[in-house]
């Protein structure tokens, strides 16, 4: 099967689930929602790409905002949407749903002639199909003669190409009609429509999952021995029963007396949080066993781990665990009941799963970082309406060399430079947004967060919380402990609103420094419980210095994305060498320079002496000089630069 480009396409339902923040109450009384991408179908292309599995979906979306973000998202999460097409007439389908307690999901499903359920034959790509190792259907699209004709197609392209095929009952009773829709939680209406209609195509299936309810309305009975053999009697499929906390057996012939007598794996003993999309969860890791062929006790164990990930966290997708993570959890065991609030295990989630939220190829760091306030304040000629003007022409530099190029970036403050932040989202920039009060020491933040952090639920979910700490190892211990604190505060609050966090450290200006300096504060930082995404350090003048802190980062957190150099308003000769000693280290990512390449430009703009063309062209020349050094500087390490260089002339950028 050396052609197969794909492992698993699944098919069937996508749209956005809306989940309540506040757990416990009454879906009436949700004050606030989180947004992901949802359905069944769309959750299982999601965790298998997690899991490694090359995943593609079949379905459709809205041609609106709510389609555009699943769209995005599936690429986000490495899903191939080739067979993901949008509808123009339909809008995408919404979930409203909530976590009243650990048996209880009130929910309520929109989806009235919705995208999906437009799906099509024509839909179906027979080279898409072909391309893949296997096919999975979810039940609810066999409910429409549409989707079902669609389903049909692409399970007999999938047996003439060779695919295995699998089936998730899926059976949600509003669905199917057989329910109303303030029933959207009900998983068991009785309905010999439905079962007639599952007992149809059950023989086209190498492999059928459901649980305990979902073998009755497929087998016509609520004793879940006779359904399997009802179903069994219409395939010759594995089939496997899932049992809630009693785990899940594996039947690949013959049903048994007792359903303790199938083929089960370890499971894990952890507190019920949420039982929404844990189906899909385990269907994602028993696809990662089955794929693999490992054996249903194997693929049983790595199911009920993925699905004790999906029953312990908020949301569907978001909770399942990445390959990585997984591996971990199998390894060192369950240490806590409740896996969301296990530090170690939220940390390798949260790392390996980061690109999902925040996307992008940042393996170079080219950033213009002009989120300076009190330097700017301080110039001739400042006023707050002058100074965010200035920052617009800033970001138009950036944009010019960037060029619809990645690997590029700024740094934008809210409290003068708001337009131009605002105005950089959505523009393939990566971008960081300050939090501390200039030049404070001990550490002070920005009013403007709140005392208790609040607004950064405000944020833009692209932007990177930033946070400059004057520190040195020589601190008091008082000093120390009460900076520590802020940045842990900070730090926690950034997590809770899935925003990345860089932190950024100078101890030259506290304390002399030598080659251990900034490595001993990495370990501090990390002994406090912070970890950065991102870490923002001074440039240090020898290959040791450089050393020493990477140590020091990588025997904590090899999942870091990088590191940035700071210019410290150097001149540019100055910056080439110290590029030249970082540029070795494959973990420093590129550099964030900002009054080396508008310091000057600023103070004979806000003086009048050069207008806006001209300061917007030499900060760009100043800022695509400095990309070229950084590239230089990486090539003659050994290294590859993202993308190709910047040229200066070749974006029309004069000196």
């Amino acid at each position: 099967m050396t052609d197969k480009t794909l492992d698993v396409i699944t098919i069937g339902r996508a749209g956005v689930d809306l989940y309540g923040t506040q757990i416990g109450g009454r879906l009436e009384d949700m004050g606030s929602f989180r947004k992901y991408i949802g359905g069944s179908p769309t959750n299982i292309a999601c965790g298998t790409a997690r899991l490694g599995l090359r995943s593609g979906l079949i379905t459709r979306v809205g041609d609106e905002h709510m389609g555009r973000f699943i769209r995005e998202q599936l690429v986000r999460e490495g899903v191939d949407i080739r067979g993901v097409n949008t509808d123009p007439d339909r809008l995408t389908a919404l979930v409203i749903l909530g976590i009243r307690d650990e048996e209880q999901f009130p929910l309520i499903f929109y989806r009235e002639n919705c995208a999906d359920m437009a799906l099509s034959e024509d839909d179906i790509d027979k080279a898409f199909i072909a391309s893949a190792r296997a096919l999975v259907v979810t039940g609810t699209h066999l409910s429409h003669p549409r989707t079902e004709a669609a389903v049909l197609k692409a399970i007999d392209l999938a047996r003439k190409h060779g695919l295995r095929t699998a089936l998730d009952i899926d059976y949600r009773p509003n669905l199917w009609g057989v329910a109303g829709h303030g029933d959207g939680e009900s998983r068991f209406v009785e309905s010999a429509q439905v079962t007639a209609k599952l007992l149809s195509t059950l023989h086209h299936f190498d492999l059928i999952v459901g649980t305990e309810e979902e073998f009755h309305i497929a087998g016509g009975s609520t004793c879940t021995l006779e359904a399997l053999r009802t179903v069994r009697g219409h395939s010759p499929a594995v089939l496997v029963c899932k049992r809630g906390a009693k785990g899940a057996v594996a039947f690949d012939g013959e049903i048994p007396a007792s359903l303790d007598d199938g083929q089960a794996g370890e499971g894990f003993p952890i507190e019920v949080f949420n039982v929404l999309g844990a189906g899909d969860g385990f269907f994602s890791g028993l696809l990662k066993g089955w794929m693999a062929d490992a054996g249903w006790p194997e693929a049983l164990r790595y199911a009920n781990a993925c699905g004790a990930f999906a029953v312990s966290r908020h949301g569907c997708t978001p909770a399942y665990p990445s390959g990585e993570e997984l591996d971990f959890f199998l390894r060192r065991g369950v240490r806590r009941p409740d896996l969301r609030n296990d530090p170690e295990l939220e940390q390798i989630h949260w790392s390996t799963t980061r690109h999902t939220r925040n996307a992008g190829d940042w393996s170079t760091m080219r950033v213009f970082a002009f989120d300076h306030r009190l330097q700017l304040e301080e110039m001739p000629g400042y006023t707050p309406a002058r100074g965010g003007a200035f920052k617009e022409l800033c970001l138009r530099a950036a944009l010019r060399v960037r060029d619809g190029r990645p690997g590029y970036g700024i740094l934008c403050d809210n409290r003068i430079g708001r337009a131009a932040l605002h105005a950089a989202s959505g523009s393939g920039l990566w971008i960081g947004r300050p939090c501390e009060w200039p030049g404070s020491r001990p550490l002070k933040l920005e009013p403007e967060l709140g005392s208790d952090f609040g607004r950064l639920s405000e944020w833009a979910r692209e932007d990177v919380v930033k946070v400059l700490c004057f520190c040195h190892p020589g601190d008091d211990a008082a000093t120390r402990a009460a900076q520590e604190a802020t940045v842990r505060r900070l730090f926690e609050a950034a997590r809770r609103n899935d925003l990345e966090f860089l932190l950024e450290v100078i101890p030259s200006k506290v304390a002399p420094v030598d080659d251990t300096t900034t490595a001993t504060l990495i370990r501090q930082f990390y002994a406090a419980g912070i970890y950065p995404d991102w870490w923002k350090l001074e440039p240090m003048t020898s290959a040791t210095a450089w050393a020493n802190a990477i140590a020091a980062i990588e025997e904590h957190d090899r999942h870091t994305r990088g590191i940035v150099v700071l210019g410290l308003d150097a001149p540019e000769a100055e910056l080439a060498a110290s590029f030249a000693i970082a540029a070795a280290f494959p973990l420093v990512k590129g550099f964030a320079v900002g009054r080396t390449i508008f310091g000057q430009v600023a103070r004979d703009w806000l003086a009048e002496t050069i207008g806006d063309d001209e300061a917007v062209a030499q900060m760009a020349g100043r800022f695509a000089r400095l990309c070229m050094v950084w590239d230089d500087a990486r090539s003659s390490a050994g290294g590859t630069p993202f993308g190709t260089q910047t040229d200066a002339a070749a974006i029309g950028i004069g000196e």
